[in-house]
């Protein structure tokens, strides 16, 4: 009776362990607010010219995803990690997923951007693909928002943890303009060649930094290792990092690369 229990119980105890070692590496991790230099005087040459440059710098918008049973105001730690100049002028937004059926947790409801079949997530897992499009239709509705308020597109940049991830994947590559770039953390393709027919041309020169932990015991590195090829496959340009000894969570290591990465990125006017 017990291992009939443990059985039936086993995904919903992967789940919250991972959505504890999310919470508590956010918090963890997170970096001592430095305290300020002296300020040059009001007349100092150097003042000047960086007032001018944070001004002339184009906005940004960062759009970041959080993974199945957890909430975005839970990961917005993440935004203090990065304190590098450009990002002075970047708007960052944190939005949860409403709470639904989960089939790999017995129906149970928690908050859920699509339905996921089975944990652990490999390279063959089921998709849900009418899920995922309804699901980027609010990321679309979010990015079309941002771009109305006066945000050029190629300055927008969508990332997401595990079923974030996939999220991300799958919103960058339905959107029908260039975007700055998509970063995928621990995720998979959740989708199936039915919708690789939607890829726009535009979608397609969207650059994509992909992470993932070699120790991932819920989306086996498998089913990241998957995602590159198949993105070649499709013309899209991909950045594919492995992490040995990581598990099913995100390292200071994977945030440092990312606003490296998003650095690297010109910005276009706005």
């Amino acid at each position: 009776m017990r291992n009939i229990l443990f059985q039936f119980l086993k995904p919903f105890f992967l789940l919250t362990s991972t959505f504890t070692i999310t919470c508590l590496f956010i918090v963890y991790f997170q970096p001592s607010p430095s305290l300020p230099s002296s300020s040059p005087s009001s007349s100092s040459p150097l003042k000047i010219q960086q007032e001018n440059t944070t001004t002339a710098m184009a906005r940004s918008f960062v759009l970041w995803l959080h993974g199945l049973g957890d909430s975005g105001p839970a990961n917005e730690p993440i935004r203090s990690f990065f304190t590098s100049p450009e990002f002075r002028n970047t708007k960052w937004l944190f939005p949860s997923a409403s709470p639904n059926p989960v089939s790999c947790n017995n129906g149970a409801v928690m908050p859920s951007w699509f339905d996921i079949h089975e944990i652990p997530i490999s390279a063959t897992s089921p998709k849900d693909d009418s899920g995922v499009l309804k699901a980027v239709q609010k990321v679309h509705a979010i990015i079309d928002r941002e771009v109305a308020a006066g945000t050029n597109s190629e300055n927008i940049f969508i990332c997401g943890f595990s079923q974030g991830g996939a999220l991300t994947l799958a919103s960058v590559l339905l959107y029908p303009k260039t975007l700055g770039g998509g970063a995928v953390f621990s995720g998979w393709v959740p989708f199936g060649s039915s919708v690789v027919e939607r890829f726009s041309p535009s979608a397609k020169k969207t650059p994509i930094l992909w992470s993932h932990g070699l120790a991932d015991g819920t989306v086996l590195f498998e089913a990241g290792q998957a995602g590159p090829p198949f993105l070649e496959q499709n013309g899209i340009s991909c950045e594919f990092k492995a992490y040995p000894g990581l598990g099913h969570s995100i390292s200071n290591d994977e945030l440092q690369s990312l606003e490296s990465w998003i650095k690297t990125k010109p910005r276009s006017s706005s």
